[in-house]
């Protein structure tokens, strides 16, 4: 498996890294500090054609693969975790799952305005008595009534929710679990903006819905076939999105590469000392192999392999580390890492969301265990 990135990717990547130094990076810190989203950012990444990225061209999409997908999201966030996690739930949760299950008039009616920028996608899955156990605990309820369904029910923690216009929503009708395409018009009530310790700029927002009638056509796919729809894009999903600890990662390495670098302690360069030299090398070498395996998922994705343990393994890990570095880092910078005069604290902040949400930890901990038995059993 040939890990090195195509040109195409790289020019894709130079590209990205290029807009978001211009464009992200001097709204980060505003960004985290106001809890502020930068709507107009995702119609400038729109007009730079990466919303759409796994998406055919025919519907407005670039028609690439996985990595480069992956590739763009550690670029974003290496300038703001909180954008690059709006940008992940958009364009992978979101649009590519509309692509891989929506029918060729829901995507002609809904891609192409996502893929522009012009609309914000928001998948709703969590729930607030759920968590983990998503579809087990599942409250929100459909029936359908002549030409339309009624949803009844609420999510939580939902990414995007407080300013999005399309909604992927899941819900169930006895022991079935559907698939459903919403908008905010069709009366989707999104009352609060949680408030969060990291990726703050990142709406995150509870979801309801009071007896919301829409047509039939809004079913993705066929009733009850929801629980697939969602195991099918869960390797994509932990693929793609173990590339925002990734770009965190990065960042938090090269702020304290540079800071040792500046720093003098007892008449020299505190890279000098050989505690600093031992951190950097151990965060250069962990961010490196990580990088490695989300390579390798990623690849695996886009030729469509069916081995859950490698892109739970790759987000599980990327996030860890993104943990660890990040915490490095800012003992590294000591009292001023501390501090919000630099980005180390929020860097470690943002990290740590990455081991809580698309999954936890734990149940990766668990999609791998698993895989792994069965792969080996004789």
């Amino acid at each position: 498996m040939d890990l090195h990135l195509s040109d195409e990717t790289i020019a894709i990547r130079d590209m990205v890294r290029d807009f978001s130094k211009k464009e992200i990076e001097p709204i980060a810190s505003k960004v985290d500090k106001d809890d502020f989203f930068p709507k107009e950012i995702f119609k400038k990444m729109g007009h730079l054609g990466i919303l759409g990225l796994t998406v055919s061209e025919e519907y407005g999409g670039a028609g690439l693969d996985y990595l480069t997908h992956g590739v763009v999201l550690e670029e974003i966030s290496y300038f703001s975790g909180s954008i690059g996690l709006s940008y992940g739930a958009h364009s992978n949760l979101v649009v590519d799952n509309l692509f891989r299950n929506a029918n060729k008039n829901q995507r002609e009616e809904y891609l192409p305005d996502l893929i522009s920028g012009d609309k914000i996608g928001s998948l709703c899955l969590t729930e607030p008595s759920g968590g983990s156990d998503a579809l087990g605990s599942m409250k929100t309820t459909y029936r359908k009534e002549g030409d339309n369904f009624i949803i009844n029910g609420s999510k939580t923690f939902i990414t995007n929710a407080p300013v999005a216009d399309t909604f992927l929503v899941y819900s169930k009708n006895y022991d079935r679990y559907s698939a459903f395409i919403l908008k905010r018009s069709d009366g989707v009530e999104t009352p609060k903006w949680i408030e969060k310790m990291g990726m703050r700029g990142s709406p995150t927002g509870e979801v309801y819905f009071n007896e919301l009638k829409i047509p039939l056509n809004r079913l993705l796919k066929n009733e009850g076939d929801g629980k697939k729809i969602i195991y099918e894009g869960l390797n994509a999903e932990r693929a793609v999105l173990a590339f925002g600890p990734l770009g965190i990662a990065r960042r938090a390495l090269d702020e304290a590469i540079e800071y040792s670098q500046q720093r003098e302690q007892f008449g020299t360069k505190i890279g000098n000392f050989q505690l600093i030299q031992e951190k950097l090398a151990y965060m250069f070498s962990k961010l490196e192999a990580v990088r490695l395996l989300a390579y390798e998922a990623a690849m695996m994705t886009k030729e469509r392999i069916v081995d859950p343990s490698y892109a739970a393994s790759s987000i599980m890990l990327a996030s860890e580390t993104a943990t660890q570095i990040a915490k490095d880092a800012l003992q590294i910078f000591g009292g001023y890492g501390y501090t919000s005069d630099f980005p180390l604290e929020r860097l470690l902040r943002d990290a740590i969301l990455y081991e809580i949400g698309a999954g936890t930890t734990e149940i990766r901990k668990i999609v791998i265990a698993k895989a792994v038995q069965k792969r080996n059993t004789r």
